[in-house]
């Protein structure tokens, strides 16, 4: 491999591991500490971090000329679907949900929308898409997936997802499958509450996790390990935080040896049931590679110390994670990853256009 795990210090290993949002449009202290003294491994932008196009890329470039000290190139991550969840600077038009394309265009329009997503994301230097969503449709549009999701139709959304899995993938950008084992027999919102799935993992197995193992077997990089409890395998944990669950339900059931990323820690029902510090220990114990959070300062570095004096226990597992991310590092050119400031704004608006008039927008 062309970085060396050897190479790295302690807090490198576990900076690699972790990934956090910003709560500002520029720079601050916090983020300069947590890149430059914590050695973080990557920053998820979303959309008040910039306000147009050129703003995100200057943004990017600042935040690689702060990591340019750094043995290893930073992870700039978004959570790009569209619909609903568009983090698109304001200056593209917004692409329909997911739901709304497959009705009115199947695959080959998904395709469309994907390409265009995954040529936006190139262009600013983004290396990590928290995209496609392969949950099932099984509730109304409204719901916490909803029209998020292709379809409650379980071969349409594994050819969707993997579509626009394998549409990033071509642009060096590591696409993150979501959200395992899926929402799809969910009623709640994890942003809000523990949704809680009451079958057995044979019954899921059946149906929810099928477009993850297809998308698996077609080359999926990176799994975000769902909010969602499972009273039968993960008790009164959630998936995401559950040693069993990723073990034995995602490691060897399918042989995965790829990254495996936690949803958001900053989400109220993991604040609520953890509070921040013990949920990011609770991630890292139960074999997470990345772990997502946006904290403030203190809470940030009591979190990070945390995992630090856990280190010398935990060298082997540590080096698997950081081994996994790594590889995906240089696998997708992180060094060569560029952000560019050039991109026809006003022809790939005439494409989102196009598609918007087939799906009667």
């Amino acid at each position: 491999m062309k970085y060396k795990i050897s190479e790295l210090t302690k807090e490198e290993k576990i900076g690699q591991m972790l990934m956090v949002g910003m709560e500002t449009s520029y720079i601050t202290e916090r983020i300069r500490k947590l890149i430059q003294t914590y050695k973080i491994g990557g920053i998820i932008l979303y959309r008040k971090n910039f306000g147009t196009y050129e703003d995100l890329v200057k943004l990017i470039n600042e935040l690689k000329e702060l990591n340019k000290e750094n043995k290893i190139p930073l992870t700039i991550a978004i959570d790009q679907e569209g619909g609903r969840v568009n983090r698109l600077p304001p200056e593209f038009h917004k692409l329909p949900s997911a739901n709304i394309i497959e009705k009115n265009g199947s695959t080959e329009l998904v395709e469309k929308s994907s390409k265009i997503i995954a040529q936006i994301l190139e262009s600013c230097g983004i290396n990590m898409n928290f995209a496609p969503v392969l949950d099932l449709k099984n509730f109304g549009d409204k719901h916490a997936i909803g029209d998020r999701a292709y379809s409650n139709n379980i071969d349409i959304v594994s050819k969707d997802g993997i579509t626009f899995m394998k549409q990033l993938q071509e642009k060096n950008i590591i696409s993150v499958i979501k959200h395992f084992p899926g929402h799809g027999s969910t009623k709640q919102d994890s942003h809000y509450t523990l949704p809680i799935i009451q079958k057995s993992y044979k019954e899921i197995e059946q149906e929810d996790i099928i477009p993850f193992e297809r998308a698996i077997k077609n080359g999926a990089d990176a799994i975000l390990v769902g909010h969602l409890v499972i009273p039968k395998i993960t008790k009164i944990h959630p998936a995401s935080l559950s040693k069993i669950f990723i073990g034995k339900y995602i490691r060897k059931k399918y042989k995965y040896n790829k990254l495996l990323i936690t949803d958001d820690l900053k989400m109220k029902a993991i604040k609520l049931f953890y509070g921040e510090a013990r949920a990011v220990r609770k991630a890292f114990e139960a074999g997470n590679d990345i772990i997502v959070f946006r904290y403030n300062k203190n809470k940030e570095e009591k979190a990070i110390q945390g995992l630090l004096n856990v280190y010398n226990k935990n060298i082997g597992r540590v080096n698997r994670s950081v081994i996994r991310i790594l590889k995906q590092k240089e696998k997708y050119e992180f060094e060569k990853n560029t952000t560019k400031s050039t991109i026809n704004i006003k022809e790939i608006n005439e494409q989102i256009d196009k598609i918007r008039e087939e799906c009667n927008i």
